[in-house]
């Protein structure tokens, strides 16, 4: 694969040192340590590979990745890993795509609290569909979900939302059918929104009320109980934005989607334009367009660009996929194998090839560019020393 002719680790290694700088207090760690995976990803600071070609001797240095779930490289093979794993998941049913979004007001809060509302708003669009689906009124079955972190826009602002991958009916209570949704439709969007909105509101007050929630700079006073559900007041009265889509084509379509969804981050560098004096131009969509004139370029300030980029760093260990009721991962192969009998459908043959040393039956790590041959490892060298400031400076007696 050829190398984009401008990446995200261009822009931070340009300008990061002196933003860093700027910015010395305003940072947190993660986002630094986001910032130096970038920039000395696949470069000799992480060390690498000298290679030559099998088939036409052609030399090739390869470095290593960071490996950083935020880095715009290091994304495309951990989602073909994670493809693979959930293939044996699929039911021969149609999928739907659904969409819960928090209210602008929520996103600043959002932002200084991530690990408490990025959890809720997992949670309570997990209850919200499993509560929905279970009520006999609309479905009457229990279901499962895949739900997918995003947390910007096109234009990389903040913008906190959940991607769901549902499978298109549940198991009945007794377990004994299978329960189909109606053709092209899963459940009402209106009544979906609704239960959302009052749950995520109860629970954000507990969490006021527990003192969990963290408040800064216009938002301090909100510390305040009687400030806060004030506040909270025209958020309870607003929409709140619910989307549901049409099923997929099939479960290869799911995965095709699944692909693009599971292992995004802010930007992929071929949404890069160019970067100059001007700043940082790159392509967006605007979604209150239709037709070919809402796909557009933005040019942000350098600095406002990695501003934006960073604000999408999620804190160490968060998992921004998750799997709730029939899909959650304590009772999965369980729940898939009785929903696979009840719709008459076998269990997927997993082939594994008898010999994993044999010729063609692993995919070579290094691949030629020029022939496409495999590549052979002839030497390996490590990474270069971290880079370190200088210790201080001992105090004047």
């Amino acid at each position: 694969m050829e190398r984009p002719a401008l990446e995200v680790a261009d822009i931070f290694r340009a300008h990061g040192p002196m933003w860093r700088q700027h910015e010395r207090g305003h940072l947190s760690l993660g986002q630094l340590k986001v910032m130096s995976a970038i920039e000395h990803c696949r470069s000799a600071a992480l060390g690498g590979h000298s290679l030559r070609c099998s088939s036409c001797a052609e030399p090739q240095i390869a470095y290593n990745s960071c490996r950083n779930r935020h880095c715009p490289k290091c994304q495309s093979g951990a989602a073909q890993r994670w493809l693979e794993a959930r293939q044996a998941d699929l039911l021969p049913v149609p999928y739907y795509h659904v969409v819960f979004t928090l209210p602008a007001p929520l996103s600043a809060i959002a932002y200084t609290n991530k690990e408490l509302l990025y959890g809720l708003l997992f949670d309570i669009a997990a209850e919200t569909l499993r509560t929905i689906a279970a009520d006999p009124k609309h479905l009457g079955a229990r279901i499962g979900t895949t739900l997918v972190l995003h947390t910007w826009g096109s234009a990389l602002t903040h913008h906190p939302h959940v991607h769901g991958i549902v499978p298109g009916g549940g198991l009945a209570p007794d377990t004994g059918r299978w329960v189909p949704c109606k053709p092209g439709f899963f459940l009402s969007v209106r009544v979906l929104s609704r239960l959302f909105r009052r749950r995520f509101l109860e629970e954000l007050q507990n969490l006021h009320r527990d003192g969990q929630l963290k408040f800064f700079g216009d938002h301090v006073d909100l510390a305040d109980a009687e400030a806060f559900a004030d506040w909270l007041m025209p958020l309870r009265q607003c929409e709140w934005v619910v989307y549901a889509k049409r099923p997929f084509a099939g479960p290869e379509a799911v995965l095709a989607y699944l692909a693009r969804y599971t292992h995004r981050v802010a930007i992929s560098n071929s949404r890069l334009v160019a970067a100059d004096d001007r700043g940082v131009t790159f392509r967006w969509k605007d979604y209150r367009e239709h037709g070919r004139t809402r796909y557009k370029t933005m040019t942000l300030d350098t600095a406002e660009f990695m501003r934006r980029f960073l604000l999408h760093v999620l804190p160490s260990g968060f998992h921004r996929i998750r799997h709730y009721g029939l899909l959650a991962n304590a009772n999965r192969k369980s729940q898939i194998a009785a929903a696979r009998e009840l719709l008459h459908q076998p269990a997927p043959v997993v082939v594994v090839a008898a010999d994993p040393t044999a010729c063609g039956s692993v995919r070579p790590t290094f691949v030629c560019r020029h022939c496409g041959a495999p590549m052979l490892v002839i030497e390996t060298f490590a990474r270069g020393q971290p880079i370190r400031g200088p210790p201080a400076s001992p105090s004047p007696p």
